[in-house]
C-alpha cells in the first residue's frame, strides 16, 4: 500500500508569486557551488514566500541548535525550523516544522537526520503544553523535496517527492501543513 501524504484533491491552491518565480529562475542560471548557497537560494526563499502567503504568522528559524535529550543525541544544529514563536533570538515553542537541507545531495540521510529532528522537536512542545497530534518534517536539496511525518511517535517517509519545477503543488503542500498547525495551535 502506498503511503500519501497529500493527495492532491485537499491541498489547497497556492500559487507562487513572480518574485518567487523569478528568484528560482535567477537562482538555477547562476547556480550552486555549495550545500550553502542552495539553502540561501531556493530553501531560504520558498520558505519566505510561504511566511508572506501566511502574513509572516510564523518564524523561521535558520542554522539554530536544537537540545531537547542530549543523552539520547536529540540535539544538534537544525537548518531551517518554523515556529509560531515571534522571537527570533533563540529557538522557541510551538516548534511546527524541520527543514534538513541534504548534504552532499543526500536526501536519505537528511532524512534520517530530519527524524531525529522531529522527535527532538516534539519532546521541546510537549515540555511547554504544546501537544500536536502531528509533526511534519522535511529533508530537500533545494530542488527536490522529501516529507517525513511523525504522528503517535511513529515516523513515517512519504514516498513521494516533489520537485521545485511545480512550485505551485509544493507551496500548496507547505499550504496543507501550516493549516494544519494553525489548527492545532488555535482549536476553533
Amino acid at each position: 500500500m502506498r503511503n500519501i501524504f497529500f493527495a492532491k484533491e485537499n491541498l489547497p491552491e497556492l500559487t507562487a508569486s513572480q518574485w518567487l518565480i523569478e528568484t528560482i529562475e535567477r537562482s538555477m542560471k547562476i547556480g550552486f557551488s555549495s550545500e550553502k548557497s542552495r539553502s540561501e537560494r531556493l530553501v531560504s526563499t520558498i520558505l519566505t514566500e510561504l511566511s508572506i502567503q501566511n502574513n509572516e504568522s510564523f518564524t523561521i528559524y535558520s542554522s539554530m541548535f536544537i537540545n531537547a535529550d542530549e543523552l539520547r543525541g536529540l540535539n544538534g544544529e537544525c537548518d531551517f525550523m518554523l515556529s509560531f514563536s515571534k522571537i527570533q533570538d533563540f529557538v522557541m515553542s510551538p516548534i511546527i516544522n524541520i527543514t534538513e537541507e541534504a548534504k552532499k545531495q543526500d536526501i536519505e540521510s537528511g532524512s534520517i537526520q530530519c527524524a531525529a529532528q522531529l522527535i527532538a522537536a516534539d519532546i521541546i512542545n510537549k515540555q511547554d503544553n504544546y501537544n500536536f497530534t502531528t509533526l511534519f518534517g522535511c529533508a530537500t536539496t533545494g530542488t527536490e523535496w522529501r516529507f517525513i511525518k511523525l504522528e503517535d511517535k511513529k515516523l513515517t517517509l512519504d514516498i513521494d517527492r516533489y520537485f521545485i519545477s511545480n512550485l505551485n503543488e509544493l507551496l500548496s503542500i507547505w499550504q496543507l501543513i501550516m493549516n494544519k498547525a494553525i489548527s492545532e495551535v488555535n482549536p476553533v
